[in-house]
């Protein structure tokens, strides 16, 4: 996410706790990216992954959702939490402010191996 939109363009983001069943995991992470003083566009990032003896093969999606006050969007991810039939939970939330060093911070909280491993689509049926 960081790659695409460019760490400085994101305000903050909502980072849903994955569903995990087995070696598969699904999730979401909402992104208010800066597009004027009081205004934020909404992008989304779904990912499916799944643990292999071949690999990470993961499958990810991004989309913008639209644009909205920056005040209103921690009710709009209520929302997202209360219209879900999934029991997700309620979504972490990371400040970054578009700083380069907020984004390395979270990164840092993940397995390094994550971003270094030779990550493909979805795995294919035998």
């Amino acid at each position: 996410m960081g790659r695409r939109l460019g760490t400085e363009a994101i305000d903050r983001l909502w980072i849903f706790p994955p569903l995990v069943k087995g070696r598969r995991e699904w999730g979401l992470v909402a992104a208010s990216c800066f597009d004027d003083q009081d205004t934020r566009r909404v992008i989304t990032a779904r990912y499916s992954a799944e643990r292999t003896g071949k690999g990470l093969f993961l499958d990810a999606q991004m989309a913008e959702e639209g644009s909205a006050p920056h005040d209103r969007l921690p009710r709009v991810m209520d929302g997202v939490v209360a219209r879900s039939q999934l029991p997700t939970g309620s979504p972490r939330v990371v400040e970054l402010a578009g700083g380069a060093e907020a984004w390395a911070e979270l990164l840092d909280e993940y397995d390094a191996a994550l971003f270094e491993e030779a990550v493909v689509g979805p795995p294919q049926a035998n």
